[in-house]
């Protein structure tokens, strides 16, 4: 579907009326915790990853910390994440790159967050949208999802719907749109049993006007 600019600001108003606060629901109290908590709720919920964190960053916070905790004393401490060996592997390479690399301030640029150990273009725009207020549209389950649903685009491929979604929305707004449509996706939109009489948006669905499940 094709959508004019009218239509897509007119879209997210309405999805900002039904989600009043879209914000990142994860934890965190500083851009490292957000990079960690965010590689950790791959394949998890950010309500299990918030459980896990309170206690993982109470012990450790710091790129230093991680960058010599034992992968094993790691791997105990976030368990129940799941994928919890390359999710440790993954935070211990970050952390040492950050420390050797970043002088162990974890770099605000996209290229340099990118070239972090572990760390794809998801987790890249979520710490750079989220922990340093830039504009970024960070595609994980939910937007790839919704974006498929809604007609943005047809496409399984997280970069390509990226790009879509850049092209499509206000680059002033992305930040906002990426949180929108994850909310949505999370309370509305579900993967198994859409609320499409709780949607706001049905006028511009195409899943809803092609006859829904």
């Amino acid at each position: 579907m094709e959508y004019s600019k009218e239509q897509i600001t007119d879209l997210l108003d309405k999805l900002l009326q039904a989600h009043p606060q879209p914000e990142c629901e994860l934890n965190f109290s500083s851009p490292f915790e957000l990079l960690v908590a965010v590689i950790l709720s791959a394949q998890c919920t950010d309500k299990r990853v918030n459980e896990v964190t309170k206690t993982l960053f109470a012990k450790y916070n710091k790129p230093q910390d991680f960058a010599q905790i034992r992968q094993e004393e790691l791997e105990k401490l976030i368990y129940s994440c799941g994928f919890y060996r390359s999710k440790a592997a993954h935070i211990i390479s970050c952390a040492r790159d950050i420390v050797e690399r970043f002088g162990g301030e974890v770099p605000e640029d996209f290229e340099s967050l990118l070239s972090l150990a572990g760390v794809g273009r998801k987790t890249a725009n979520v710490v750079g949208g989220v922990a340093f207020g830039k504009q970024t549209m960070a595609v994980d389950t939910h937007v790839l999802r919704l974006a498929n649903r809604i007609g943005f685009i047809s496409s399984n491929k997280p970069e390509e719907v990226e790009r879509r979604l850049v092209e499509i929305f206000p680059q002033e707004r992305l930040t906002q749109a990426h949180h929108l449509l994850i909310l949505h996706g999370r309370y509305v939109c579900t993967a198994r049993r859409p609320d499409c009489a709780a949607c706001p948006i049905t006028q511009y669905c195409k899943f809803f006007n092609e006859g829904g499940l």
